[in-house]
């Protein structure tokens, strides 16, 4: 198991277990987005992100969302690693990072173009991607850390 330097009194991060959890949580979220917009689309009939007629499973924006929220898990880790080894309370300021993150991306439907009932359906999957990057790379940190021993106690 690598671990990666830290400063000061931080704990030590084992990056590889890190960016496994990282790549676990990119799949989650990918795939609770495919799955968000098949139940909007499928079970209440909503158009997220494509007109009506392209059916349940919508149009190639539906695999660029899955894609993109898999990144948004990726880009997360990444700042979490960061914060990891270089802030105090890294887990503190990563919370607050990720909740006002979520919070504007459920919102972001809201100042776009389109039916009410897609705006909320977008919202809310935006919601539940952002809870699941946020809780799941949460135990992936504290999985991934130790605290560092130092030589006198």
């Amino acid at each position: 198991m690598t671990v990666h330097p830290t400063q000061g009194d931080a704990n030590a991060v084992a990056g590889g277990r890190l960016w496994a959890g990282g790549a676990a949580t990119a799949v989650v979220s990918a795939l609770i987005a495919v799955v968000g917009i098949l139940i909007a689309r499928g079970v209440f009939g909503v158009p997220v992100l494509a007109p009506e007629g392209e059916g349940t499973w919508g149009d190639a924006d539906t695999g660029k969302y899955a894609i993109y929220c898999g990144l948004a898990a990726l880009i997360a880790t990444g700042l979490l690693h960061l914060l990891l080894i270089s802030t105090p309370r890294p887990q503190q300021f990563f919370n607050w990072i990720i909740m006002l993150a979520t919070v504007a991306a459920a919102l972001a439907p809201f100042v776009t173009n389109g039916s009410t009932s897609s705006k909320i359906a977008t919202g809310l999957i935006n919601l539940a991607v952002g809870i699941a990057i946020g809780t799941l790379l949460g135990g992936a940190a504290r999985a991934a850390t130790r605290e560092r021993r130092t030589g006198l106690q």
